[in-house]
């Protein structure tokens, strides 16, 4: 009985070592989280005016059509499910009939989806690499022409 009593007041008392390797470790992860962070921030635009009219003119001939919601399970675990919603964004010359591509890259998606696992999925890396994936994927499918792929929602379950 004594015993007993004596594991439970050496496990109440924490040695200030102890606590210190902790607030060490939080503060190296939330170090190393900013530093992801702000590794996947884009670089600001350059202070010219030559930089900024190529950039308007762009943004002035794209469309974005929303693509429709997908809801589905992931490759693993079989009993997790993924709600995905996004927009392509193109040039309207260069594709004639967007609803039909936006269908064909959601079709895309749902087959890429299914074969995700969940540790994919995890992180800032995971989500950007799934977003790599996704445009190429959109890329492909129109033959070039749409210029980017946007995740608006993707929920996790």
């Amino acid at each position: 009985m004594s015993d007993s009593a004596s594991t439970q007041g050496a496990a109440a008392k924490r040695s200030p070592r102890g606590s210190l390797i902790e607030l060490a470790t939080v503060i190296g992860l939330a170090v190393c989280t900013g530093a992801a962070f702000e590794a996947l921030r884009p670089a600001p635009p350059s202070a010219g005016k030559q930089a900024e009219a190529p950039a308007n003119a762009a943004a002035e001939t794209s469309t974005v059509v929303d693509l429709p919601p997908i809801v589905t399970n992931l490759g693993a675990p079989q009993d997790t499910w993924v709600r995905f919603e996004g927009s392509i964004i193109f040039d309207p010359k260069s594709l004639p009939h967007p609803e039909a591509v936006a269908g064909q890259i959601g079709d895309d998606i749902l087959a890429y989806l299914r074969t995700v696992s969940l540790h994919q999925l995890e992180g800032p890396i995971g989500l950007e690499n799934i977003r790599q994936d996704l445009n190429e994927r959109a890329a492909t499918r129109s033959g070039g022409k749409v210029h980017a792929l946007v995740i608006k929602t993707l929920v996790v379950q």
